[in-house]
């Protein structure tokens, strides 16, 4: 799974990186300890009036389908399988028309003891060269049937990470991690004109295999009160 990463980069480091055109809503403070539940920036493609834009937004980690009876669903939807992404009914939309990159300086995964017992290791993992990683993810919109019609709020749009096996040197720490995605695939992956999920699967299994830094981190990034940039200093 994907459930812990950083981003302390500012909204135009994002926006210069990801050429983003229009940046909507509040900056947030930058995070070391980035966890479900919370707000944080993504990267997303709009077609409003003909215009479509790139936007840099706040969406709430976890995706709400749009037929949710409420918001407590979202909370189990933190991460989608790529390997079922276009069928799963809670994602299957999403996957045709509403799909975003969740920027990130580097994500966190545990490794368990080879003993099975004591406690797992964390280790955060990053590009070599310091690059932002560019985590494909889906969105949707979901209206709260108790706000009224004018209400600024009355939409909350949600997000969930798309999961893949880990391979390479990934493997040994977790058998799951984000689907990563290379800059040359970014464009089509936000194109809101793909919406053919025949297409959408062949986009997918063109992503390469990602090739990654992992670093042991201190234990103290288990706790979501926990964050700066101590966390993802090396330990040994």
């Amino acid at each position: 799974m994907c459930g812990r990463y950083a981003n302390a980069r500012r909204d135009q480091e994002i926006a210069d990186q990801f050429r983003v055109a229009e940046l909507v809503g509040q900056e947030l403070e930058p995070s070391w300890n980035v966890a479900p539940t919370q707000d944080v920036r993504a990267v997303l493609e709009r077609e409003e009036s003909g215009h479509v834009a790139r936007q840099l937004r706040t969406l709430h980690w976890g995706l709400v389908p749009s037929w949710a009876k409420d918001t407590k669903i979202g909370a189990r939807m933190i991460n989608a399988r790529v390997e079922t992404v276009t069928e799963k009914p809670a994602f299957r939309r999403a996957a045709a028309r509403r799909r975003l990159i969740v920027p990130m300086d580097g994500y966190y995964e545990w490794q368990a003891p080879e003993s099975g017992k004591g406690r797992k290791q964390p280790y955060y993992l990053t590009d070599p060269d310091g690059a932002p990683l560019a985590a494909a993810g889906l969105y949707e919109l979901w209206r709260d049937p108790a706000r009224a019609d004018d209400a600024p709020d009355r939409w909350l749009w949600s997000f969930t990470v798309i999961t893949t096996d880990a391979t390479d040197t990934l493997g040994h720490i977790h058998d799951r991690s984000p689907l990563l995605l290379p800059e040359e695939l970014w464009d089509a992956w936000l194109d809101p004109g793909l919406t053919d999920t025949e297409q959408v699967d062949a986009l997918l299994a063109r992503v390469p295999e990602p090739h990654l830094t992992p670093v042991k981190v201190a234990t103290a990034v288990g706790n979501v009160r926990n964050d700066g940039p101590d966390l993802v200093r090396p330990v040994d």
